[in-house]
Formats: C-alpha cells, structure tokens, sequence
C-alpha cells in the first residue's frame, strides 16, 4: 500500500510564512510613541484578540453541536475554550511587568481607545448569554463588527441551547423561558434552577447533561478568574485612575465580577 498523496500532489509553493501570511502578521504592529513598552501593550492585546476569534470558531461549533442534541461531541470544544481562556489569564502577568512609569510613558497617545470596545468580546459574552445591546454603539462605524454582534445579541445564547436540550430530555423547563425574547439578558429562573438540580441529584440517569453544565461551569469559572487577574493589573499599573474609553477604570471592572453566564448552575450549589 502506497500513499494516496504523493509528493506531486502536495501544494509546493506554500511555505511556512506564507501559509501563516506572516509579513502581514507581523506588520500589523503600529506603536504610535517611540516608548519600549508601547510594542508589549500592542502584542498582549493583538494576541488576546487572536485567541478570541478562536473561542468564537470553538463556541459556534458547540452550539451547533447542542442544537442538534450531540453534546458529547461539543464536550471537546467548550474544554478548548476553557484552556484558551487559561492561557488568555496568563498573559496578564506579562503585561504586570510593565510599571506604572512605563504605562504612563505612552498612554496618552491611546486616546479613547479601550478595551472596553472589543468587538470579540462582547460577542463571546453574548453568546455566553450576557447580552447587552449598548456595546453597538462603538462599532456604527465598522458595519462588519456591528452586524457580527448585533448578530450575536440576537440568536440564542449558548445557554438558551443548553436549555433547550434540557427541556428536551423531559426536564421542567418553562415555556416562559424557552420563548423568552432571546435579545435580551438572562434572567434566573427557580423553575430552571430546579430542573438542573435534578439532573446534579442523578448525574448517572442525567450523565450527559450533567458534563454540559459543568463544562459550562468551566466556561463562567474561567471567565471569572479572566476578569480577576483583569482588575489586579490594571489597580496594579494605574490605581483607581479613570480608564482610557472613560470608563471608572478599577471600580468598572470590580462591577463585572459579579456577572454570571449560567446563575442557576452556580446557585443550585448550595441546595445539593
């Protein structure tokens, strides 16, 4: 046996750059003083960019997935996601080594710019379920972004998909949730928070379901700890000054903490 792809059928002009399109890659970084420090800001936040452009491709496909009720299968994506967010944690302690006077040394030229405006990641919060519309407002002038979340804000959350499933299986999920107007953020249901303690109480009848909602768990667990070492960097480099998109900078941030994807599979906790 012999095979099938031979040498001739391979492609032979693709290099390693090329295939990475690595001159366009690595041009694409346009610090605007001449501070040392500025390059490291650009890279962290490009980086973390890349990095949720894959958490979308991954979460698309888990969704996908759930809808068609294979959920063992989106298993894999969503534990990709969690790993990705782990290392996107990391990178703060990169950017922890820049100092106060280093940050200051360049912050002016980022004017209003924040990454409060992400695009990315406030569609990967809307498809995690936390909606929120009045982030449309930074991209009117990027239609592209705008459509993406506006997108994102529109369809089902990953949530409302695992919801639904759960219904599917015979779980007591209310219609009231099931056609709930999906644009809008999410609102803990007793109800809901009952059906999933079921399935916690039985996780041998439930197996399924039960490694979704602790990979869901994951997700919020990883999302969290993200937005943490978020807040200890920032109070680390500029204390409790306002931030750049004019936002109150630490207390903003220390606002988001109290955010979570999925309530019910966090509450239902205390009652096991």
């Amino acid at each position: 046996m012999t095979d099938s792809a031979t040498p001739s059928d391979k492609p032979s002009s693709i290099t390693y750059s090329g295939y990475l399109a690595l001159d366009d890659l690595l041009a694409a970084q346009h610090p605007l003083s001449e501070e040392h420090d500025e390059m490291l800001f650009v890279i962290i936040h490009q980086t973390k960019e890349l990095w949720l452009k894959q958490i979308l491709h991954e979460v698309a496909l888990a969704q996908s997935l759930i809808r068609s009720g294979n959920l063992v299968p989106a298993y894999k994506s969503l534990a990709r996601v969690s790993r990705i967010q782990s290392v996107m944690t990391m990178s703060w302690d990169i950017l922890a080594t820049m100092t106060p006077a280093d940050y200051l040394s360049f912050r002016g030229v980022l004017g209003s710019s924040s990454g409060f405006q992400s695009d990315q990641f406030r569609r990967l919060e809307s498809m995690l379920g936390l909606k929120d519309s009045r982030f449309l407002r930074f991209h009117e002038e990027r239609p592209e972004a705008w459509n993406a979340l506006k997108a994102a804000i529109d369809a089902p959350s990953l949530y409302d998909d695992a919801l639904s499933q759960l219904a599917k299986a015979g779980l007591p999920v209310p219609a009231e949730v099931l056609n709930r107007d999906v644009s809008q953020p999410y609102v803990a249901s007793e109800a809901v928070e009952n059906a999933w303690l079921e399935v916690y109480r039985d996780t041998e009848k439930w197996w399924p379901l039960y490694q979704l909602a602790e990979k869901l768990v994951d997700l919020d667990d990883a999302l969290l700890t993200w937005r943490h070492k978020h807040v200890v960097t920032v109070e680390r480099i500029i204390g409790r000054r306002r931030g750049t998109g004019g936002t109150d900078g630490v207390g903003y941030l220390t606002e988001t903490l109290q955010r979570r994807c999925f309530p019910e599979l966090w509450a239902l906790r205390t009652r096991l």
